[in-house]
């Protein structure tokens, strides 16, 4: 199987952390390919302001998209990967005790607070309201997502590299304190941003806990527009399943036998990642998708 291949079926089957994971990665690389051809062609196109969010709400009568889009770009190479990382790990946690379509909703109703709350701050705060400046970023969505599982589940254990083990709180806290203590520095729109993600993450694990998921409203919008089917937070198999038509009994024992390899698989790919599985099942699975 080839890397291409193998990279389609990750995507596949690798979960909503997964996606989101790879959207990010292909936006911050798509752009740097577009503008060197561009380049050729003597054309400039300001991707930046294009898709940046302005710290000027009158931006955004013409360029509203911007609200959610910020959210997918990144000004750098080690911006998008201290982001991811700290994605990946808060998005395992969160999908211990929430499905994969709360995933969603909540990281992209976390990308239009943070960017919301970075506007307002523009506006309100004496220091900020004579300046302009353009984010980028999903840092504000990564915040809210530790900090909703940090405030759902304060006491849990985890154990960082040259730290030792802490609890989740003890992370959320100290990452919420630097934001604070940053304030002052160049990235002041991107500390305001963190600081609205995880205001928005501590009220949605807040009601969460009284029953009411405060981001239903955009799922339900999300269904609409997009036609979503959420039946579980269990990948789906798009795998060819064999049909029986003479009802043999052999062959209908080969194919359950092929089904529950199947289900398996897709079980301990949703409990521990596409990455989890060996090589001999990654042949199997891409066996089936053809």
């Amino acid at each position: 199987m080839s890397i291409w291949e193998d990279l389609k079926m990750q995507y596949r089957l690798g979960g909503m952390a997964q996606k989101i994971i790879y959207w990010n990665v292909a936006l911050f690389a798509i752009p740097f390919a577009l503008k060197g051809i561009l380049y050729l062609f003597q054309i400039s196109f300001p991707f930046d302001t294009w898709f940046a969010l302005s710290s000027n709400p009158l931006d955004l009568i013409w360029r509203p998209w911007s609200l959610l889009t910020y959210g997918f770009f990144h000004a750098g190479f080690f911006h998008l990967l201290f982001n991811l990382l700290v994605f990946h790990f808060a998005a395992q946690i969160f999908n211990t005790y929430f499905t994969q379509k709360q995933l969603l909703n909540h990281y992209l109703v976390s990308i239009m607070f943070a960017g919301a709350f970075y506007l307002v701050s523009y506006q309100i705060f004496p220091a900020l309201s004579n300046r302009e400046s353009l984010m980028v970023g999903t840092s504000g969505a990564v915040m809210s997502v530790l900090i909703a599982v940090a405030v759902f589940q304060p006491m849990m254990q985890v154990r960082l590299l040259l730290i030792g083990t802490v609890k989740l709180w003890q992370i959320a806290l100290v990452l919420f304190l630097l934001d604070l203590m940053k304030l002052a520095s160049d990235n002041t729109g991107g500390h305001l941003a963190h600081l609205g993600g995880s205001l928005y993450g501590y009220w949605f694990a807040s009601k969460i806990k009284n029953g009411t998921d405060i981001n239903a409203w955009f799922g339900k919008l999300m269904d609409g527009l997009f036609n979503f089917s959420w039946k579980n937070s269990k990948p789906k198999s798009h795998l060819k399943t064999i049909k029986n038509d003479k009802k043999s009994t052999t062959l209908a024992g080969n194919a359950n036998q092929q089904q529950a390899k199947i289900d398996a698989i897709l079980d301990k790919i949703s409990k521990s990642g596409y990455d989890s599985l060996s090589k001999e099942e990654k042949e199997f699975l891409f066996q089936q998708k053809e």
